[in-house]
């Protein structure tokens, strides 16, 4: 199978490696735009937003994109709302939904006038105690969940996020007793789906249970949006979840006369295939009929693989030795730790040191997962713009940076 081209070409990769020092996250100002563009326009039936996960990649630079485009942003702590403060972002386009959390926490969200949803009975009765007479939104879980790992399922029976609808009720007398307005209800129901139809089933019993509150502003169907990691699957069809969406409002305000608003959080959709990582080999073993890669690409660069058995397509880069057999690659990092594995026994020429990899759809969840474990500084991001010009919009850590803040 031919191995779908990609936005960065072999031929840039060594030179960004020159300049930056490799493992480098690379991002492509394009494929951002374009897809924070789809996910503007996925539902016609007004009014209507989208809002990006800060979660998912919060660099500064890329959030503020973001915001050109028309996009809010959606906060899971106070960390995060600075991110999006700094990305110009004000707090009407703020919204923060954090999960079993301090009052101080939801403090700092209320004292910027930023809109929070509390996502149990105990932080209800929290913000009822500290904020009486203030408006909230409610996070409900529809007992419907789905995605592509276990870990990433955020919905269903033994999910830890959300109200189920049985406390629903319990909810309403919190609410009418500390005086405090819903203004709306939303959900997450997991990460990664590519097939719309528990998304749709989902969005459904959101708006059952919207109808038993007539004072909601809106209601946010949350995301989870997959892209293709792999080169046969297909890409979620956003014309078909658009239609779908805009058919099932058009039903359900003409069922109770009213207008609500409509939210979305498409995760890692917005940012996941406009970035790539890029790394270097330094060793190669062979190993049975294989071989085993060592790279500079340990899970503390790049989590997914190890934590969510996870699927990125790995390039090896303008290789031009037509002698190289064909073998099972197992491309492994530099940490210290036997599940340090980016990908087993992938098919491809068999490295050699010095050898440069591309790790494709690495935006999301890739440098925001990342961290200094082995003590090793965490990689610098580029961005590269329309022009193909290179802008460092993160700085390489250094061994000073890991010793700041040791008393």
């Amino acid at each position: 199978m031919t191995s779908r081209p990609h936005w960065l070409a072999d031929s840039q990769v060594r030179p960004l490696l020159e300049r930056f020092g490799s493992p480098l996250y690379v991002y492509h100002e394009p494929t951002l735009r374009q897809r924070l563009r789809e996910l503007v326009g996925l539902v016609g039936h007004g009014p209507f937003h989208a809002s990006i996960s800060v979660k998912a990649n919060g660099n500064p630079h890329l959030l503020s994109i973001a915001r050109e485009e028309g996009l809010r942003g959606d906060a899971m702590s106070p960390g995060e709302i600075l991110l999006l403060e700094r990305a110009g972002f004000t707090a009407k386009d703020i919204f923060f939904i954090p999960n079993n959390v301090s009052e101080s926490e939801l403090r700092f969200a209320h004292d910027r006038g930023i809109l929070t949803s509390l996502d149990s009975i105990d932080q209800l009765r929290t913000w009822a105690e500290a904020f009486p007479g203030s408006r909230v939104a409610l996070r409900v879980n529809p007992l419907v969940g789905d995605g592509h790992h276990e870990k990433v399922v955020t919905a269903g029976e033994r999910a830890k996020f959300g109200i189920v609808p049985s406390e629903l009720d319990q909810a309403r007398s919190i609410l009418a007793e500390s005086g405090i307005t819903l203004v709306g209800l939303n959900q997450h129901i997991g990460s990664g789906f590519l097939e719309p139809s528990r998304y749709l089933a989902a969005a459904s019993t959101l708006l059952s249970i919207a109808e038993s509150f007539p004072q909601l502003e809106f209601v946010d169907f949350g995301g989870g949006f997959g892209i293709p990691y792999r080169e046969h699957e297909s890409r979620l069809d956003l014309g078909l979840l658009g239609r779908s969406l805009d058919t099932m409002l058009r039903d359900w305000m003409r069922k109770n006369n009213r207008s609500i608003e409509v939210g979305i959080e498409p995760g890692r959709y917005w940012c996941a295939e406009c970035g790539a990582l890029l790394g270097t080999v330094f060793a190669v073993k062979p190993r049975g009929e294989g071989a085993i890669a060592g790279t500079d690409l340990g899970f503390n660069v790049l989590q997914r693989p190890a934590m969510y058995d996870a699927y990125h397509r790995i390039d090896l880069v303008a290789v031009q030795d037509v002698d190289r057999p064909t073998v099972p690659v197992t491309w492994a990092g530099n940490i210290c730790e036997s599940g340090d594995i980016l990908g087993a026994d992938r098919q491809g020429s068999l490295p050699r040191p010095g050898d440069l990899v591309r790790v494709r759809d690495a935006g999301a969840y890739g440098w925001a997962m990342s961290s200094s474990y082995n003590a090793r500084p965490r990689a610098a991001e580029v961005l590269v713009g329309a022009d193909g010009e290179p802008l460092l919009i993160r700085h390489r850590e250094t061994w000073e940076d890991l010793m700041r803040g040791v008393a």
